[in-house]
């Protein structure tokens, strides 16, 4: 099992390699898989049955579509590590209390050969009792596939910050 220190620098050097492709358009074939591509759907799908589960609380949905060593890096909140930690921070932090949407044209998808696919995008977090407070995301999952289901493995959620209306 690797050292938390050999994560990190893993987790670091995922994120360095990713600043400039995160902001890149989901239309740019050179920087990910086009629109049409059938990893591309898949992988925008499960995006959507991922933040749908998320959006509506469903702990059930959304514990079947994260690993149970999930490791969720967060530029607010550091590492959390496992399927439970992130299922509860969900349901005392997010439920009733914040909405994601996708940006449109973010979306990137990348293969990650014999394991599953890396998803870059931005997106945009709001709150049900204050609609003109938004904030904006980027961030990075990395989807495995093993025995025909698709998870989370790791994911990360950095440059948190607010957007006008």
């Amino acid at each position: 099992m690797p050292q938390p220190g050999f994560r990190l620098a893993v987790a670091a050097c995922i994120l360095s390699l990713s600043v400039p492709i995160a902001r890149a358009q989901s239309n740019d074939a050179l920087n990910g898989l086009p629109p049409s591509d059938n990893l591309y759907k898949t992988v925008a799908a499960l995006d959507t049955e991922l933040f749908d589960a998320y959006n509506s609380c469903d702990l059930k949905k959304l514990g079947s579509l994260v690993s149970d060593d999930l490791e969720f890096y967060h530029d607010k909140t550091g590492l959390a590590v496992g399927r439970q930690t992130f299922l509860s921070a969900i349901q005392q932090n997010i439920c009733g209390k914040v909405h994601r949407e996708l940006v449109p044209g973010t979306l990137e998808v990348h293969p990650l050969n014999g394991f599953g696919a890396v998803e870059f995008g931005v997106h945009r977090f709001t709150h049900p009792g204050d609609p003109s407070s938004l904030g904006e995301a980027r961030f990075i999952s990395i989807w495995r596939l093993k025995d025909g289901a698709w998870q989370i493995t790791r994911a990360i959620s950095i440059d948190h910050h607010p957007v006008a209306p």
